[in-house]
């Protein structure tokens, strides 16, 4: 038998030691994310956490879901048009996006990370 997997309160679950964020315009701002699910196929999901501050971003080859849960930011895209998100805000950047993140206070969401290849299934293509 198959069981749902259930956060009770996505924004007080534990997400991890924070850890340096990778693409941080300056140091000091902190990342940290928990899988909470994974499929056979890499379809992924959980929560993320970050600090304040500015990084770029890309999603190369997967589609992504976001879900805010606290926290705000502005998010500026590569051409240069811009979206703020705060708790409620739900946004996709699909495969091959890229932009840039200002996190004006710590910010956390739920997501779901979808492999471009997953979308790729041979008998789905008729293939």
């Amino acid at each position: 038998m198959t069981q749902a997997i259930v956060i009770t309160d996505v924004t007080t679950t534990e997400v991890g030691v924070h850890a340096a964020k990778a693409t941080a315009e300056e140091a000091g701002q902190t990342e940290a994310s928990r899988t909470v699910w994974e499929s056979p196929e890499g379809i992924r999901s959980g929560v993320w956490e970050v600090t304040p501050g500015a990084f770029s971003s890309t999603r190369p080859e997967y589609h992504e879901m976001c879900q805010i849960v606290s926290g705000r930011a502005t998010i500026i895209e590569e051409d240069g048009t811009s979206f703020e998100v705060a708790p409620g805000s739900l946004f996709i950047t699909p495969e091959g996006w890229t932009g840039r993140w200002i996190v004006h206070e710590t910010l956390r969401k739920a997501w779901v990370v979808i492999p471009f290849a997953a979308l790729q299934d041979p008998v789905r293509s008729g293939a």
